[in-house]
């Protein structure tokens, strides 16, 4: 039995190549913000409307692709590295068919922008830029799937790799096709979607190439290509998948309506609550990859039947990722009137999104507790009771609550984000006390 030490450090190692190749991730919109920011506080707010409405559809797709990871994760500890080929081939079916679903909906619900009460020229820009942003789906899945594959399998650094070469390409061609260069038209908003879309392409890509040509993974059939359908496999990921977005859908449809709710109160609130809500992403995505470590560990663990290892494991990655996002909190507290002048040089924005840094930090803690206990209940391929908790925390009690404190109280966009704290102390620890309850309940077992 390994000691406590060693379990951090081995937690650590699969952790932070999920958590640079998250970060990357997220990277990509924090720079599209930050190159759109120069076209104004109207393409700004744009941009912060449609990756809200964006995120929240392509967070299904990638809810559903998360169930492979704790599926391989347990068919390797329990030494049934059989099942992980047919778990990949499924999975390939499953995410190319919802993709391709995904894309439908984006498109059908850009239509509707104009009619959330949103000043004109934002909505205007946003339908445009929401429609380009839905053909980066079909990438983004083959991507997702390669990359919960491998790391199921432990092996987390080839995404963040590709990642960060993404990012530069990203850049590049935000530069280029925002302002016009070597010839390109200067196609403002729009330019930075069609970034966007190359960047993820090249992701897409470029991973599934190298999991295919790559020895640690021969023994494996991992082409693209379809095998014959097994329903008892769709089955079982589905059943895992549905619930994992779901909780992440009940997460990010509160904060994408905490974006509308904050467009209502005016485009330099709106402006400041995505730069905030920017710099917050960053560290929950950094989280995210304890979160995925957890799981594999736990999924791990639970394929050999070691309960003492799966409450180790999860606990460690429970209270690393709290860990973590504490000290993010003190940055943001430190440099809570620097970080937003780094995105847009309007005086009154800055000074809003100053103060939701402030309660910012203070939510940074909870919010990595509850990241990391989706995450280890996700590698006990306990869902349902998560799904449930996601929904009350964000939908029963921190948007009611933000609507109250911003809009009756007139605490203004502070009241919204007060809201959202309140949800997320909630969850925080709602989640760590089912993990406890559902791994001592296999000590009993």
């Amino acid at each position: 039995m390994q000691t406590i030490k060693e379990d951090l450090i081995a937690t650590i190692k699969l952790a932070y190549p999920v958590s640079i190749g998250q970060l990357g991730f997220i990277m990509m919109g924090v720079v599209d913000n930050i190159m759109v920011g120069g076209l104004g506080a109207n393409s700004l707010a744009a941009a912060s409307l449609s990756n809200g409405i964006f995120i929240l559809i392509l967070i299904i797709g990638i809810g559903v692709s998360y169930a492979v990871t704790p599926l391989v994760a347990i068919s390797m500890g329990s030494k049934k590295p059989f099942e992980c080929e047919s778990t990949f081939k499924q999975s390939l079916l499953i995410n190319f068919v919802l993709s391709l679903i995904l894309l439908l909906i984006t498109f059908f619900f850009s239509v509707f922008i104009k009619y959330l009460n949103e000043p004109a020229g934002v909505s205007q820009l946003a339908i445009s830029y929401t429609k380009i942003l839905g053909f980066s789906i079909l990438p983004v899945m083959l991507f997702q799937t390669y990359k919960q594959f491998i790391e199921g399998l432990s092996f987390t650094r080839p995404a963040m790799y590709v990642t960060i070469i993404a990012n530069i390409i990203n850049l590049f061609m935000n530069w280029v096709l925002i302002y016009g260069k070597f010839g390109f038209p200067a196609l403002g908003l729009n330019g930075s979607g069609w970034a966007t879309f190359s960047s993820r392409l090249f992701m897409g890509i470029v991973l599934m190439v190298y999991v295919v040509k790559s020895k640690h993974f021969r023994q494996f059939n991992v082409s693209p290509k379809f095998s014959k359908i097994n329903l008892h496999v769709i089955k079982k990921i589905l059943d895992l998948g549905l619930p994992s977005a779901f909780q992440y859908a009940f997460e990010v449809g509160a904060f994408t309506f905490a974006i509308i709710m904050v467009g209502w109160l005016g485009t330099r609130q709106l402006a400041a609550h995505q730069i905030a809500i920017n710099l917050a992403t960053i560290s929950y995505m950094i989280t995210l990859g304890i979160s995925s470590a957890g799981a594999i560990r736990v999924g791990n663990a639970l394929g050999k039947q070691n309960i003492k290892l799966v409450r180790r494991a999860g606990f460690i990655a429970i209270v690393l990722g709290a860990s973590l996002m504490a000290c993010f909190g003190i940055l943001f507290i430190s440099l809570k009137s620097i970080l937003p002048s780094i995105y847009i040089n309007d005086p009154k924005v800055i000074s809003i999104a100053a103060n939701l840094l402030i309660v910012a930090a203070i939510f940074q803690i909870f919010d990595g507790t509850q990241a990391v206990g989706i995450g280890v209940l996700r590698g006990l391929t306990d869902v349902k009771g998560p799904t449930i908790i996601t929904f009350v925390a964000y939908w029963i009690i921190a948007l009611p609550i933000g609507y109250y404190f911003g809009f009756t109280l007139h605490l203004n966009v502070v009241g919204v984000w007060i809201g959202l704290l309140l949800g997320l102390i909630a969850a925080a620890v709602l989640l760590t006390l089912r993990f406890n309850k559902k791994s001592k309940l296999l000590i009993e077992v």
